[in-house]
C-alpha cells in the first residue's frame, strides 16, 4: 500500500510516492504556477496522481501547504505565496478528480512529523520543530502524532514577542518585536543592508561574519539572542524531548547551533539546562514532501 506526498509551494509543485517506511519511490516536480488559479494547479495535481495509480496500490493523498489553512475541512485561506488562492477548498476539490481520501497540513507541521519519524528527531518522545529561513515557522510531534491545534496553527512562533520594547521592529503581519521580525534570514538581510549596505542578504552577514567582521558578528548574534528567547519559551511550554532546527539559516550552523544552545540554556529553568537537546535538521529540502507523505499513515 503506497502514499502520495504533495508539497505545495509557491513556485514548485512536488509529488511523491511513498512506500508504508516513508520511503520516496518515485518524484516529480513541476511549476506550481499559482497565478493561474488553483483549479489549474489542482488538475496537474489530480493528473499526476491518477497516473500514478494506474501503475501502485494508493492508500491516501498528504499535502503540505503554506498557511494560512484549516486542515480540518481541508481549505487553504489566504497564503502570501499563492496569489488569488482566498478560502480555497482543496481537499474536497481534489479528492472529486482522484476518488481518494485527501488530508490537509501546513508545510511547517509536515516538515516537523517528517523530522520527528525519520530525521534528527526519529525515536524521541516528544520533537518541536522549528524552520529559521524566509519567515519563522514550526511544529510539534508528541508521541509520533502531530499536533495541528484547533485551527492548525501549533507551533507557529514567528509572531512570538521576543522583544517587547516600544522601539522594537514591526514587520508586515506581524507582532511589534516579533521573532520572525528579528531572527529569519530575511530579519538578518535586512538589518545587514540597512548596517552595513549587504545587498545580498543573510548569506552576505554571515559570510563577513565568518571573516571576521565585528559589526556582522553582533548581528548574528542578536539574531541568536532572540531566536533563544524563542527557544526558552518553547522549552517551558511544552518540554520538548528534543528540538530540531531547519531552514536555510542553518547552512550557516557551524556559525549559529553552539551559541545557540548556550544562550538557550542561559533563559531556562536551572533543572532544565542540561536536558537541552538542539539538533540541526537532516532531511533538508525533503522534509516537506516527506512530511506530507506520511500525514495518511497517522
Amino acid at each position: 500500500m503506497y502514499t502520495i506526498g504533495i508539497d505545495l509551494g509557491g513556485t514548485n509543485l512536488r509529488i511523491g510516492l511513498f512506500n508504508e517506511k516513508g520511503e520516496i519511490i518515485n518524484e516529480q516536480s513541476r511549476p506550481t504556477e499559482a497565478e493561474k488559479g488553483p483549479e489549474y494547479t489542482i488538475n496537474n495535481m489530480a493528473e499526476a496522481i491518477n497516473e500514478l495509480k494506474s501503475k501502485y496500490d494508493i492508500k491516501a493523498v498528504g499535502i503540505g501547504s503554506p498557511g494560512p489553512l484549516s486542515p480540518s475541512p481541508g481549505i487553504i485561506i489566504e497564503p502570501p505565496n499563492l496569489p488569488g488562492w482566498v478560502n480555497v477548498p482543496i481537499v474536497d476539490m481534489l479528492e472529486g478528480k482522484i476518488g481518494l481520501p485527501v488530508k490537509l497540513e501546513n508545510d511547517a507541521n509536515a516538515a516537523a512529523l517528517a523530522e520527528a519519524t525519520l530525521g534528527a528527531g526519529k525515536g524521541a518522545s516528544s520533537v518541536f520543530f522549528v524552520t529559521v529561513s524566509t519567515g519563522i515557522g514550526g511544529g510539534y510531534v508528541l508521541g509520533g502524532q502531530l499536533v495541528s491545534g484547533a485551527q492548525g496553527n501549533c507551533g507557529e512562533i514567528g509572531n512570538m514577542i521576543v522583544n517587547p520594547s516600544p522601539d522594537a521592529y514591526h514587520g508586515p503581519g506581524l507582532n511589534k518585536g516579533a521573532l520572525e521580525g528579528l531572527a529569519s534570514g530575511t530579519a538578518i538581510g535586512r538589518i545587514g543592508k540597512e548596517r552595513l549596505d549587504i545587498s545580498n542578504g543573510a548569506q552576505g552577514v554571515f559570510e563577513l561574519a565568518e571573516q571576521g567582521n565585528q559589526q556582522a558578528q553582533e548581528i548574528v548574534d542578536e539574531a541568536i539572542n532572540y531566536l533563544a528567547i524563542g527557544l526558552a519559551n518553547i522549552v517551558h511550554t511544552v518540554n520538548p524531548e528534543v528540538i530540531v532546527i531547519g531552514g536555510g539559516v542553518m547552512k550557516s550552523k557551524d556559525l549559529i547551533l553552539k551559541p545557540l544552545i548556550e544562550k538557550t540554556r542561559e533563559y531556562v529553568y536551572p533543572s532544565l539546562k542540561e536536558s537541552i537537546n538542539i539538533k540541526p535538521a537532516e532531511l533538508d529540502q525533503k522534509a516537506g514532501l516527506i512530511g506530507a507523505g506520511l500525514l495518511p499513515q497517522k
